[in-house]
């Protein structure tokens, strides 16, 4: 059973696919008694997250190998607990930036006392539509908007994990006797969350502990050397020396939201969409391609930036 907040942070699949004849005009296509697509018909797949390059790490990019979760973009290594293992894949990101990171549990054949389970969640401060600016505040939001039959344990306070400060948040299901520990820092402008739950108080604690071995950047400035500066809302005027804008050749009206990395020298070298069609992408990639901003300069260095922009919205 997943908390409300996981719920809130579950994304529904976001492909979708459409059916198109040999005359390249969209039509529904039922598929043969055998599973097959009809002779003649192509699926062609909608809006998903894409990047311009594959050796930039992306979100969505993390992974279990050997009992181990690794994400490079968040910079993020957490050793499983003894034969837990990612239960299920996550979605691709929503079109307003939220991950399902990584779904840990112990294995179907575990016959402990009681089962528990670790959900890694990201959600993009970008493009959020919920009203918080940091982690504390996202946290403190979910709290004041649990549904009616689940109580607070532990009012949202800052604690220290893996050398790093978090908000943590309990709360729990009288009914269900579930209990939850919401986990949640900021890293890289993403609201990263870990949610721990089950009915055994004891294996949570457990899990705490397990988590002050994880590792994660630090909140210093070195940090600031291996990963680009987040700035949000960097794409303006004041920054820009020259801008192009995509060109569509098809109508829609879904939103694209887009994350670069612009260098040093003020160019875009990485483009990571969270949700676009093809179309889209190629179009956009076409146009950041071309544009150009003012070198970022920090501590008298210069320094590469990673913004948001949102596309779309209507008429693209």
């Amino acid at each position: 059973m997943l908390s409300p907040l996981a719920r809130h942070l579950l994304i529904p699949l976001l492909c979708v696919s459409f059916a198109v004849g040999q005359s390249a005009q969209p039509q529904s296509a039922q598929l043969a008694d055998d599973g097959k697509v009809p002779s003649g018909v192509i699926i062609v797949k909608g809006a998903w997250s894409s990047a311009s390059d594959s050796t930039t790490p992306v979100p969505e990019g993390g992974s279990v190998t050997n009992g181990v979760y690794r994400n490079d973009y968040f910079g993020m290594t957490y050793s499983l607990p003894h034969n837990w293992t990612e239960e299920y894949k996550g979605p691709p990101p929503s079109d307003h930036g939220r991950y399902v990171l990584a779904q840990i549990a112990p294995p179907e054949t575990f016959t402990g006392s009681a089962r528990g389970s670790i959900l890694m969640t990201a959600e993009d401060m970008f493009f959020t539509p919920v009203p918080a600016k940091s982690a504390a505040e996202f946290v403190n939001y979910s709290k004041d908007h649990l549904q009616p039959d689940y109580k607070v344990e532990q009012l949202p306070q800052p604690i220290t994990l893996a050398g790093r400060n978090f908000t943590f948040l309990k709360y729990w299901s009288p009914v269900a006797e579930l209990h939850w520990f919401v986990l949640a820092t900021e890293i890289r402008c993403h609201t990263v969350e870990i949610v721990l739950s089950s009915r055994d108080s004891d294996l949570l604690q457990s899990l705490m502990r397990s988590l002050q071995a994880m590792k994660l950047p630090d909140e210093t400035g070195s940090t600031a050397e291996r990963f680009p500066v987040c700035i949000k809302h960097y794409a303006t005027e004041a920054n820009l020396i020259n801008r192009v804008e995509p060109v569509f050749n098809e109508a829609r009206f879904n939103p694209v939201p887009v994350r670069i990395i612009i260098d040093k020298s003020g160019s875009v070298r990485h483009i990571h969409f969270l949700s676009a069609f093809p179309d889209q992408a190629q179009a956009i990639t076409a146009a950041l391609k071309q544009w150009k901003f003012r070198p970022h300069v920090e501590n008298g260095k210069v320094v590469e930036v990673e913004t948001g922009i949102m596309f779309g919205r209507g008429g693209n």
